[in-house]
């Protein structure tokens, strides 16, 4: 005899004695567990013999669109950025607090992609108000650039660099080291700023975006992820 089975969410409404919009919303932020395993999906089918539980530290709460600060490495394609953002390649001292649930990894899209010779800091997410806000004012905050560089400068090497950075606002630029420039300023654009470097003698090796306003690339590895803290503001 095959046993019967219903959704999830109808069993654990009626397990719990409430309305089947709140047992999706206890199974979506993955608080519910099958036999011991989170489930995530309200529409998963249970038999009679299973055992469905709530976690004891389970809230109710709405669940909320995810945004990941991603490492992009040099050479990905910006189509490929979407598909890095994957469980296994989650920084594993995540410092937001976020709890990684599935569906955060459904409908992501890029903000503020890199050009492939580039690397560093990108935006990916899933919510649309963050990705409409980075679209419309993105540029408008401070973007940091690490330029690795080879070539002969001189004392004024940084001042024609500065005035090539056409559209750029705020920028300020320094030597970090005999091949390496930092770059900061609003409105920079990554192809200008290589070619505002090559049209001066200095060919650039590498570029790394470490900051978009406030968030800051820190110590996370290229290729690797973290979830953007509740609250966060650029």
């Amino acid at each position: 005899m095959t046993d019967t089975t219903e959704r999830l969410d109808k069993r654990l409404a009626r397990q719990l004695d409430c309305a089947r919009g709140q047992a999706r919303q206890w199974i979506e932020n993955g608080w519910v567990r099958v036999d011991g395993q989170v489930v995530e999906q309200p529409q998963a089918q249970v038999s009679a013999q299973q055992q469905v539980a709530v976690d004891d530290n389970a809230e109710q709460q709405k669940v909320e669109m995810a945004t990941m600060v991603l490492h992009q490495p040099a050479g990905m394609a910006v189509d490929a950025l979407a598909e890095a953002v994957r469980p296994e390649s989650q920084r594993s001292d995540d410092p937001s607090g976020v709890r990684r649930l599935q569906r955060h990894f459904q409908h992501l899209q890029v903000a503020l992609p890199l050009p492939p010779y580039a690397s560093g800091l990108v935006i990916v997410s899933q919510d649309g108000r963050v990705l409409s806000h980075l679209a419309s004012h993105g540029l408008e905050v401070e973007h940091e650039y690490l330029v690795d560089v080879s070539g002969q400068a001189s004392t004024w090497t940084i001042g024609k660099i500065q005035a090539a950075l056409r559209g750029a606002q705020a920028v300020k630029i320094s030597w970090q080291s005999e091949q390496r420039l930092r770059v900061v300023g609003k409105r920079l654009d990554p192809a200008v700023l290589r070619h505002a470097c090559q049209e001066n003698g200095l060919a650039v090796e590498a570029m790394r975006r470490l900051r978009i306003g406030q968030v800051g690339l820190s110590k996370l590895p290229a290729g690797q992820w973290h979830y953007l803290a509740a609250g966060t503001r650029f």
